[in-house]
């Protein structure tokens, strides 16, 4: 069996620019500003989106908002080679306790990604809220997960992949929907 990928570009870099402003425009009015608010990606595209995102409150604001990178790797569900437990949170000294944090992703699936984040910020302490910010929500959630920002809902079959592209490590910007056809 022989299988082709076929795919549609559903988000250009003028598309991905637009979401990542209106995100930020709406982190700014759900929360007032932004005090007491932290930007924290998930490894590895969802820190590009989460600096992104504090550039564009940064021009809108004139104001700084922390960012920091979050790795999951030891909280994934899916994986048989659990490690210590302990979410790796870059910016040493960063405080969540009491924070708002808003968590920055790429694509939204499943749920578990999401989940695995949760569990790892709140082993370092207790944030005020987390909200969630995604780029792409496909739908097909397995827990009950939703986020509070999206840059596109993608409606999906679970035949179907969606691709994020980013200029920082792909080294150009695109969201596509990857058809999977067996042959």
């Amino acid at each position: 069996m022989v299988s082709t990928k076929e795919y549609n570009v559903i988000m250009d870099d003028a598309a991905i620019r637009r979401a990542l402003t209106r995100i930020a425009h709406e982190i700014l009015e759900r929360n007032k500003g932004i005090d007491n608010c932290v930007l924290v990606g998930i490894k590895t595209r969802g820190i590009y989106l989460a600096n992104r995102i504090a550039e564009r409150i940064f021009s809108i604001e004139n104001e700084s908002i922390p960012v920091a990178e979050l790795d999951i790797s030891d909280y994934r569900d899916d994986r048989k080679d659990v490690g210590s437990g302990m979410g790796n949170l870059t910016n040493e000294g960063f405080q969540i306790e009491d924070k708002k944090i808003i968590l920055c992703d790429d694509v939204l699936y499943t749920g578990r990604t999401i989940r695995a984040a949760m569990d790892a910020l709140i082993d370092k302490g207790r944030p005020q809220m987390i909200q969630l910010a995604v780029l792409a929500d496909r739908g097909h959630r397995e827990l009950p997960i939703r986020p509070d920002y999206v840059g596109k809902n993608v409606p999906t079959s679970r035949s179907e992949e969606i691709e994020v592209a980013l200029s920082e490590i792909d080294g150009m910007d695109e969201v596509k929907i990857v058809h999977n056809r067996g042959l």
